[in-house]
């Protein structure tokens, strides 16, 4: 790990920061530009418990897509990859629906666009009813706020948006 990549993770395990991670190519270009997709998988990957490594995850998820060209993470490919490896996860679509599941998961990745760019973060539930959201922006890479606030600050009315939960 160099450097710069030690920088994308937490204390404690996490991915919070595509930003430094550099030395990894997703869908033909770096990750630092479209990694968010296989950050979520890997950090509920990691809060699971399971023994995961962010280059498969990544090399993975990146063959799961139909054409090998740049591009954000596609829906059908994040779907592929659950079905295969957490094939508990729930997809709830719609800003109200993903709100209502978002709000009563212990853990998810929630999909939306944010200045017209698709992001998707994972998030954990914490005690006390909070959720750590991880990679959501600069200054927000871990992240703690209630679902509700998430929601307004970050996903706006009117446009595409779903979550993947875990009860």
């Amino acid at each position: 790990m160099n450097g710069e990549e030690m920088n994308a993770w937490t204390a404690d395990g996490y991915i919070m920061d595509q930003d430094a991670l550099t030395g990894y190519e997703y869908r033909t270009i770096d990750a630092s530009r479209n990694g968010c997709g296989p950050i979520a998988v890997y950090n509920i990957l990691r809060a699971l418990g399971r023994d995961a490594d962010f280059g498969a995850v990544v090399k993975e998820l990146d063959g799961l897509h139909r054409m090998h060209r740049p591009g954000p993470t596609a829906m059908n490919a994040m779907r592929a990859y659950f079905a295969i490896h957490l094939p508990e996860m729930r997809e709830h679509s719609g800003r109200a629906a993903a709100l209502e599941a978002a709000r009563t998961c212990r853990m998810g990745v929630l999909r939306y666009t944010e200045e017209r760019i698709p992001h998707f973060v994972s998030f954990l539930r914490q005690e006390g009813g909070g959720y750590r959201f991880f990679n959501v922006n600069t200054g927000m890479e871990d992240y703690v706020c209630s679902m509700e606030m998430f929601f307004a600050d970050h996903v706006g009315t009117g446009q595409y948006v779903s979550v993947f939960t875990l009860e």
